[in-house]
């Protein structure tokens, strides 16, 4: 019988991790099925571009995994058992029950309203392409003049606030932080990215701990009130609720915890890939939710569900970072380059170069997931048999 791999959630983690098993394991042995609720891939690192109007390409899943053996599930996830190792979806044809010997979670994560008030109702999130496409038909209604305020200082508010102001100058775009202006940043960066924003017109509200989201504006914890016809909040991510409904062990926040090959400490048929993977990187610290950690972490957990199911050598690569890639708008961007454990450098790349680096950055991450062994030659094995004994596996040759 072939080893059943059900892989959950199709963004850049979860369509890397299919389409490299499928490079790595022999297709009589193995058969991949690849759960999404979306026919095409969507490119998340793109929604602020998305949000102002800006066409992507389409990239249909059809076309990526023409030729793998990748079988693509169109259906929502609504539950996994993972002691009776099943997963249930909704389709188009009503649910369904899917069966698997080896489970990748990678569904991801979602916008974080952080429970503050109104922002459920009143505020837009670019977590998501319908979020996007829901903003960008906001946006598109706003008159000359009217201000749109993004709420949240890391690497999506960033970006998000840049791209409004140079795709709208009639806007007045301003960007609440809790702290200052880029304050994990090089001397360089900073001073960088205070020089993009002051060009764009962006009104920066620094130590600004925004505690309610109105129709027509947000209130700080010191009680002003910053003016919003729009209110963008992008003051990071939730994980997916389902795994927390689990037997699997996972943080308070429901990431589930892995070890180095990305493995469920709980249940050994499970590995979470992405940001739903509470997974160690250097000094200890927990990897960030990024693309930078998540295709690394998918490539990972492959490669080591490959060499379990072929008998082959664990891969022992540590996830490290070397930079973070900030766009700021079109023309305009900052590479911080970081320490190991993700600490900003005096070395920074700004201006119209960084803005190239960045795109090139964007394409290459699309590229990888229909390319998962990265241009090199594929290399199927053949997958060992396995039988239970006494909670181990004895393996012999298929």
């Amino acid at each position: 019988m072939q080893h059943r791999v059900i892989v959950l959630g199709a963004g850049y983690t979860g369509a890397i991790a299919a389409g490299r098993l499928a490079k790595r394991l022999h297709r009589e042995d193995v058969a991949i099925t690849l759960v999404n609720a979306e026919p095409d891939f969507v490119e998340r690192v793109r929604m602020h571009q998305l949000a102002v109007g800006q066409d992507l390409k389409p990239r249909p899943f059809s076309e990526m995994f023409a030729g793998t053996g990748v079988e693509l599930k169109l259906a929502k996830v609504t539950g996994v058992d993972v002691d009776r190792k099943t997963v249930a979806v909704i389709d188009g044809n009503g649910a369904e029950e899917l069966e698997y010997d080896t489970l990748v979670y990678a569904l991801g994560s979602g916008w974080n309203a952080q429970g503050v008030p109104g922002t459920a109702e009143y505020a837009h999130e670019i977590a998501s392409r319908p979020g996007a496409l829901r903003l960008r038909e906001r946006l598109g209604r706003l008159e000359a003049g009217q201000t749109v305020t993004v709420v949240g200082g890391g690497l999506t508010g960033l970006e998000a606030a840049a791209e409004i102001a140079e795709a709208r100058p009639d806007l007045d775009v301003a960007l609440a932080v809790r702290g200052d202006l880029g304050d994990w940043l090089s001397p360089k960066g900073r001073g960088h990215l205070r020089k993009v924003f002051d060009k764009l017109g962006i009104t920066v509200h620094e130590h600004a701990d925004v505690i309610a989201v109105e129709a027509d504006r947000v209130t700080t914890a010191d009680g002003n009130a910053i003016p919003a016809a729009v209110t963008v909040w992008t003051t990071g991510f939730a994980v997916h609720p389902i795994a927390k409904a689990t037997a699997l062990e996972v943080t308070g926040t429901g990431q589930i915890v892995v070890d180095g090959t990305m493995r469920s400490v709980s249940h050994p048929d499970v590995y979470a890939v992405g940001d739903a993977a509470y997974a160690m990187g250097p000094e200890d610290k927990p990897l960030r939710m990024s693309c930078a950690s998540g295709t690394p972490a998918a490539w990972q957990a492959a490669d080591a569900i490959a060499a379990r199911l072929t008998g082959g050598k664990l891969p022992n690569v540590p996830i490290r970072y070397v930079q973070q890639c900030i766009s700021l708008g079109r023309r305009e961007g900052v590479i911080q380059y970081v320490t190991a454990d993700d600490r900003a450098v005096r070395a920074a790349l700004t201006g119209q170069l960084a803005a190239v680096y960045k795109e090139l950055i964007c394409k290459g991450a699309a590229w990888g997931v229909a390319n998962p062994t990265l241009g090199m030659p594929t290399r199927r094995r053949r997958v060992a048999r396995e039988r239970a004994t006494a909670g181990s596996a004895v393996k012999t040759l298929a």
